[in-house]
Order: C-alpha cells, then sequence, then structure tokens
C-alpha cells in the first residue's frame, strides 16, 4: 500500500499546482461541503480482487467525503436520473461532484438549453406523449415494420423554449423495433432504473447557472455541434452561438476561473481563446479523433493530427478523450498509460476523461469505454483498477461519471481534491 499512497500524494501536490485551476480552491477540508455516497462505491470496494490497491480503499471506508472538483457531473447523474435535469444536477452535487456540465443546444427561438444532443428529444424527453410537439418534430414517429427499424428525430431546434420546457425528461433510450410511440419510450436499459424519471424538469443553460451557483459548484459546459445547417435560419452563425455561451456566464457574474467551456470542434476552443482568453484559458477540447480521424491510433503518434505540441501552440490546455484512447495493456496484460496519454503529458497538456459508469456491470469487458483494456475488465471493481492508472499514471485532473459519488469516493480516499 505505501507505494499507492505516495503516488497519490505526488498526484495530488500536481492536481492543487494546476494552472487551470481545476484543483480545488485553498479552503480547509472541514469547511467543504460533505458528499452523501450511498452504496455503490463500497460495493465497487468490496468486489475488487485482492490487493494493495483494495486495501488502500477499504481503509477510507468511514470517510468523511467532501464535495471535490475532481468528480465531474457528465450530464448530472444519469445512471439513474434523467439526463441534464434539475434532478439530475441535484443528485451529482450531493455525490460530491464539484464540477458539473450542462451540454448546450439552441431552440428556435435562440435561446440555449441543456440537452446532450441538439436532436435527441425523442429518446431524452417525453415529447412523443404531447402529439401537439411530437407534430413539430424534424421527422415524425415511423413505426419499425419488417427490416425496417423505427425513426423519428426530434430536435431542440424544432421548439421554442417555451415548448422545450413544458417537457419532462426521461431515461436515454429509444426501442429500434418499436411499433407503437409507447414501445419505443419504454426501453430503459436493465441496469438503469425509471425510478428517479417521473418528473424530469428540463433547464434552459441560464436556469442551470442560476442552479449551480446555488449548490456551489463549478461549471463545465458544452458547446453541442448543430445539426442543423449554419448560420441558422440565415443570420445565426456558429461565432454567435459560442459567443451567447459565453455572455449567459458573464451576464450571471460568474468569474472566468470557475468555467471550464467544451467542445468538440476545435474551432470554438480558438475562437474562445481569441475573442474571450480568459474563459478560453480553460477551455476544454474534446477529443473524439479514434471515431473521426481515419487511421487514428492512440498507441502511434504519428496519427496523431494535429499533434499535441501543434495544439499547444495554438493555446488549448486541456484535452479531454474517452478514457479507452488514455489506456492500453502492456505485455503483462496490465493497464499502462497510452502513447496518447504520453504525448499529451509531454506537450504540457492537462487531461481530463469520460466517461465513468456508463458500461452496466463490465462483465462484458466495459463496452466503448474500455475497449483498449477489454481483456483486463471482468467484474464491477475494475472500475477502481481503471479509475487509479487513470489518475495515478496518466494523471488526469478530472474524471466525467454518471454516478459521480464513484470517483469522488476514490478521490477523498487518494488526497485528489
Amino acid at each position: 500500500m505505501k507505494h499507492i499512497l505516495v503516488r497519490s500524494a505526488v498526484a495530488a501536490g500536481a492536481l492543487l499546482g494546476a494552472a487551470c485551476g481545476f484543483a480545488a480552491d485553498a479552503l480547509a477540508q472541514d469547511a467543504r461541503p460533505q458528499a452523501e455516497l450511498g452504496p455503490r462505491p463500497f460495493y465497487l470496494v468490496n468486489d475488487m480482487d485482492e490487493g494493495e490497491l483494495k486495501d488502500a480503499l477499504k481503509a477510507c471506508e468511514e470517510g468523511p467525503f467532501y464535495r471535490t472538483a475532481f468528480s465531474i457531473g457528465h450530464r448530472g447523474a444519469p445512471m439513474q436520473f434523467p439526463e441534464h435535469t434539475r434532478q439530475s444536477y441535484q443528485a451529482a452535487a450531493v455525490m460530491g461532484a464539484g464540477v458539473i456540465e450542462c451540454d448546450v443546444a439552441f431552440t428556435k427561438d435562440r435561446e440555449l438549453v441543456c440537452r446532450h444532443s441538439q436532436c435527441d428529444l425523442a429518446t431524452t424527453t417525453d415529447i412523443l406523449a404531447h402529439d401537439d410537439l411530437a407534430a413539430k418534430c424534424t421527422t415524425p414517429f415511423s413505426p419499425a415494420s419488417g427490416d425496417k427499424k423505427a425513426e423519428v428525430t426530434c430536435c431542440t431546434s424544432d421548439l421554442t423554449l417555451a415548448e422545450f420546457k413544458s417537457l419532462k425528461g426521461k431515461m436515454d433510450a429509444g426501442n429500434p423495433d418499436a411499433t407503437t410511440v409507447e414501445e419505443f419510450m419504454d426501453a430503459t436499459p436493465s441496469w438503469r432504473t425509471d425510478l428517479y424519471a417521473t418528473n424530469g424538469e428540463l433547464m434552459s443553460h441560464k436556469e442551470s447557472i442560476a442552479l449551480f451557483k446555488d449548490l456551489g459548484v463549478k461549471f463545465t459546459p458544452e458547446l453541442k455541434a448543430p445539426s442543423v445547417e449554419m448560420p441558422f435560419e440565415g443570420d445565426y452563425t456558429q461565432d454567435d452561438y459560442a459567443q451567447q455561451l459565453i455572455d449567459e456566464y458573464k451576464e450571471a457574474g460568474v468569474d472566468a476561473s470557475d468555467v471550464y467551456p467544451q467542445s468538440f470542434q476545435l474551432r470554438d476552443i480558438l475562437y474562445w481563446i481569441k475573442n474571450e482568453p480568459e474563459f478560453g484559458k480553460q477551455g476544454v477540447f474534446l477529443d473524439d479523433r479514434d471515431e473521426t480521424l481515419e487511421g487514428f491510433d492512440a498507441n502511434n503518434p504519428e496519427t496523431f493530427e494535429p499533434s499535441m505540441q501543434d495544439l499547444a501552440e495554438d493555446g488549448v490546455k486541456i484535452i479531454a478523450p474517452p478514457s479507452h484512447m488514455l489506456l492500453t495493456l502492456d505485455e503483462a496484460g496490465e493497464i499502462v498509460p497510452s502513447a496518447y496519454a504520453k504525448e499529451a503529458k509531454k506537450a504540457g497538456l492537462q487531461i481530463i476523461t469520460w466517461s465513468l459508469e456508463r458500461s452496466g456491470t463490465l462483465t462484458d469487458g466495459g463496452g466503448y469505454y474500455y475497449q483498449s483494456v477489454k481483456d483486463a475488465i471482468s467484474h464491477p471493481g475494475d472500475e477502481y483498477e481503471v479509475i487509479d492508472v487513470l489518475a495515478q499514471d496518466v494523471g488526469v485532473i478530472g474524471m466525467f461519471s454518471d454516478w459521480p459519488a464513484t470517483v469522488t469516493y476514490y478521490a477523498n480516499c487518494m488526497g485528489l481534491e
């Protein structure tokens, strides 16, 4: 256990000195809000393989546990609460997330709202249960028939803000084999739950800012790529959209040091760096080149275009790939940092990763987020093996999670504030 705790102390020191400020402010530990973690972290620790890491984590079982900026609420706490709803955000804060995400899309009347995708309303809300609003969908519901899957596309840009706010959030799911609207909507995966999905309150971006201020957490809004042609309706440009996001924080009197704007589009990060440098210096480049760049290989730096050094020279400070891009297996089958992780650190980039707790029970190798290390993943407790390598060996400064309590437990135990 000694070497684990030594590594943790070193990592904590690095986090506390991080220039981006993602580490906690210099507050006394007992002044931070306490967190209520529930049983899941303890279940995962008990399920771990015997060893030094399990011993170290079990030694922390008595707590106390505090909110930490290392733990980031990914869409709130959508493992069990409808994503991007007031209830999901409140649950994330209770579980110790010190930073919470509002994915940002725009409505027909150009108001910003919290949605993971501009056109996900059919799977994340009850829009199909409202005939008048469902009729406004870009592609109204069409049932499955024969080899044809069910089709429906409902976008925030199909509705005004008032119409959007009249909807209720539901667990993100849709049945492609559905022959009725009711079948399409009733598709929540068995390892999630509809228990807390009865009254999900949708939120505008401005409302999320007010809520997060009240909760005392930091902000990480993601500017979602539009699913409609830009400029929207001829004159609402991508830059207008990017600027509007920042303007809403300025209007609310939020300090730029508490905001970490994100985008998968590098152009947005560079726009903020140039036009809103106080916000831009904490811009988070969400990197999905494993999906979008042909030939990309996280273990071959020659495939990185642009290179990590190019990104750093353009002013990017923080990069955020999915967790599998940061990890690989060594010859002994142990989880270790990938070439991608090493190159990012070499270029001086800070790293955030996404998303923990999106893969069910981990009994089948963990799916997308664990694909580079799937041969080392066989049971739920392996979650903490992955978290430990990401925190200690890769040196990430924060982790998005669909159930923030899991990361909060680890961060508190290892002294990562």
